[in-house]
């Protein structure tokens, strides 16, 4: 069994126009958001052997800020592919991972890390409920996956985790900006 951990980017700022989509920061709640995630992932005891992610600014903030609270995480593969990529790519991203990992970490955009979610977890699960009405920004959700990363499909998965910052502090949800 391999363990997939996804995680959105935190919530990044709007302020500078002249910034292309790629290259937007971080804003303050977001980098509070992406440092309690981190310290909740810590808490529920996941670990990983891989990580990989994104190379969209707010990514590599994101996984900076993830680190304060969680700790030491693999050093990441940032990829361009990532960036905005589809449940589709990040569905072919998962089947390359090294066969060797059983725990990898992804972070990166939506709407293709729901949509990947609601692809690989099965209707009758009662976490996806959740998922479908929103993946916010910061947030987790862990899947067990039947067989290897290269098998990854359609339902294979089994979401036991989704967890969101307003979850954790209702100032880190909407409406507290």
């Amino acid at each position: 069994m391999k363990t997939l951990t996804l995680l959105r980017h935190a919530k990044s700022g709007w302020d500078d126009p002249a910034l292309s989509d790629h290259e937007r920061p971080l804003n303050a709640k977001g980098a509070r958001a992406a440092t309690a995630m981190g310290a909740q992932v810590r808490h529920l005891g996941l670990k990983f052997d891989h990580l990989a992610a994104s190379s969209a600014r707010r990514v590599v903030e994101t996984l900076d800020h993830f680190r304060r609270g969680y700790g030491t995480l693999p050093e990441a593969r940032h990829d361009r592919t990532l960036y905005l990529a589809s449940a589709g790519t990040l569905l072919d991203a998962i089947r390359a991972l090294p066969a060797d990992a059983d725990r990898a970490l992804l972070v990166g955009h939506n709407p293709g890390l729901e949509d990947l979610v609601l692809l690989l977890s099965a209707e009758s699960n009662p976490l996806r409920g959740a998922v479908e009405e929103k993946f916010p920004t910061a947030s987790v959700a862990v899947l067990e996956l039947d067989g290897d990363w290269a098998s990854a499909c359609d339902g294979c998965g089994h979401l036991t985790t989704f967890v969101r910052p307003r979850d954790l502090d209702p100032s880190l949800g909407p409406g507290h900006d």
